[in-house]
């Protein structure tokens, strides 16, 4: 069987991409924030979570993947990537997390074999607020990971489409 399939099936999504959605976001943020990224033990709750990024993949594998925190852990995201304080970081705040969300899954699909050229990132989207729900028309299976970042809560989801 074939790690990657064109249309992975829920049941048949390799448990091996759990670590390397962790070992990808901890890449970047080492490289481009010069921080260490935790993985989180224990579930967390979404609330106060109120900024998403996402960045659609399209090809070999489809999906979307999705980077959620407060405003003020993005804000500490955006000053530590642009090495500035965090007050001249806020109007950059989207472009900095749309950005990060991007080397992620990047970094993320060129760890999986035969990956890399086989599928295509979307440009950035940043959602403010944390009143909504998205719903996929497709089926997927959703592979979550929570991250501590200097104390700071951060969820990373990869749903992938069937």
């Amino acid at each position: 069987m074939s790690l990657l399939q064109p249309h992975p099936r829920t049941d048949t999504c390799p448990s091996g991409w759990v670590s390397v959605l962790e070992l990808a976001a901890q890449e970047v943020f080492e490289l481009m924030l010069g921080s260490q990224l935790l993985v989180g033990s224990e579930p967390m709750a979404d609330d106060g979570l109120d900024i998403t990024a996402m960045v659609g993949l399209a090809g070999r594998l489809c999906g979307v993947l999705t980077i959620r925190c407060s405003s003020q852990t993005g804000i500490k995201m955006a000053s530590k990537m642009l090495g500035v304080e965090r007050e001249k970081a806020i109007p950059d705040l989207w472009d900095a997390l749309g950005e990060v969300c991007n080397m992620i899954a990047g970094n993320f699909k060129n760890k999986i074999p035969g990956l890399g050229d086989g599928c295509m990132l979307s440009v950035p989207t940043v959602i403010t607020g944390g009143d909504y729900r998205c719903h996929s028309l497709g089926h997927s299976n959703i592979l979550q990971v929570n991250f501590w970042f200097e104390g700071e809560r951060i969820m990373s989801t990869i749903e992938i489409h069937n």
